[in-house]
């Protein structure tokens, strides 16, 4: 039997709870049906690698008979929960008997489904939480409705559960605060950036300037600073356009976040951050869209071989943290990366798809899809990674992102 880590193709899905902070981690996992799974060598692995203050994982097995494989072995840990998709259970009185034995056993399941298709109350009780989704024509009426305006019961969306395609800010919202959901899988990314550019210019984030203000005034190291400033891709780009701006008249183009550190100097550094800090954003919806990026930045860099320099793996996460700047400033990324004296090794991954950096940041960008398995098993023989080596850089960083896990998790 091949080795667990080979004959799976994993992705992840942010959770994200009402503070928008993450509460936990959607695990995709893709088996093939010509290898058989060591589901229960994975299980234990996962409980090796996970602490108690790792994100809780909420593990998507992607076929019935993983599933079927997890629920005969998996055990009670409050690292995890799995998750049941509704579809599979109307077709497989097996898998509903597997089902209703695991909750039996203090097994945590995730119901996941359609709001049109619920669990009667008594297939409920072997859930600890579901994982729903909306009609899309349900959805759009949802959206154009105002939190207290009155809608058909059959939309009456349920308390203390989770959600996912959530495409509209405004539905994000009334599932989070209004409706109390306990996470959003995935972002509205696209539409929460489009209302706030209406509204204003979109600035770096006030909790991450205050920080550096902080770290600047406590004398501390050019490292944590270099942290704090690369935890927000637009404060990260907004200071390396100040530090080579013909009003600093940098001698030499600085082309990484630590070299523009040493140049600036305490000082300015300080009166560059007081500017900054009038005008930075409040916004909590952005809060998951720029922990996304640094999410797909550190992918990026451990995706990365582990010989490569310091130097070059900070390349590196510069590449994955604006790798999706065209997003948040709405213009073509190659216009936004053209402002920087970036290594030319940056836009070719970013922009064209080119060069030694394009295949880790394109398998970042795939392991962040439900659907990513056939784009990840390409790259992989295309550029000779090992799989293992893919699973492996994801599952320690997700172990190691901070979180505040749901209430309903098990502590």
């Amino acid at each position: 039997m091949e080795f667990v880590l080979n004959a799976l193709v994993m992705g992840y899905r942010p959770l994200w709870n009402a503070e928008r902070h993450l509460s936990g981690v959607q695990l995709f996992l893709h088996d093939d049906p010509d290898t058989p799974v060591d589901s229960a060598h994975l299980l234990r692995i996962l409980r090796e690698m996970w602490a108690p203050a790792s994100p809780l994982l909420l593990l998507s097995p992607q076929s019935p008979q993983l599933l079927q494989a997890l629920l005969s072995h998996i055990t009670p840990c409050p690292s995890w929960v799995l998750e049941v998709q509704s579809a599979w259970l109307a077709h497989s009185p097996d898998l509903q008997a597997s089902v209703a034995q695991a909750a039996q056993r203090g097994i945590a399941l995730v119901w996941r489904g359609g709001m049109n298709h619920l669990p009667t109350s008594a297939e409920a009780n072997d859930y600890v939480c579901s994982l729903l989704h909306l009609d899309p024509q349900d959805a759009l009426i949802l959206m154009r409705a105002t939190v207290d305006q009155p809608v058909p019961q059959r939309l009456a969306l349920l308390e203390g559960q989770m959600y996912e395609d959530i495409h509209s800010q405004s539905l994000a919202r009334r599932c989070l605060e209004h409706y109390h959901a306990s996470a959003i899988a995935g972002w509205p990314t696209e539409d929460v950036l489009h209302r706030i550019r209406g509204a204003r210019v979109l600035h770096p984030s006030h909790e991450h300037v205050l920080r550096l203000m902080k770290a600047v005034d406590a004398d501390q190291s050019l490292e944590t600073f270099e942290a704090i400033l690369s935890e927000d891709p637009l404060l990260a780009y907004r200071f390396m356009l100040y530090a080579n701006s013909a009003a600093l008249g940098a001698r030499n183009p600085i082309n990484s976040l630590r070299r523009a550190l040493v140049m600036l100097g305490y000082g300015t550094l300080k009166e560059w951050l007081a500017t900054q800090l009038v005008h930075a954003s409040h916004e909590k919806d952005l809060q998951p869209i720029r922990l996304s990026s640094v999410m797909r930045a550190q992918l990026t860099s451990h995706l990365l071989d582990a010989g490569v320099s310091q130097e070059l793996r900070s390349e590196v996460y510069l590449c994955g943290l604006f790798s999706r700047l065209h997003e948040v400033l709405d213009e073509p990324l190659e216009t936004t990366l053209t402002r920087l004296p970036l290594s030319e090794r940056i836009p070719d991954a970013a922009v064209r798809g080119q060069g030694p950096y394009a295949p880790s940041l394109q398998l970042a960008q795939a392991l962040e899809r439900e659907d990513g398995e056939d784009t990840i098993r390409a790259l992989c023989e295309e550029h000779d990674i090992s799989i293992e080596h893919v699973n492996r850089s994801l599952l320690r960083l997700i172990c190691e992102w901070p979180n505040q896990r749901p209430s309903w998790a098990s502590s």
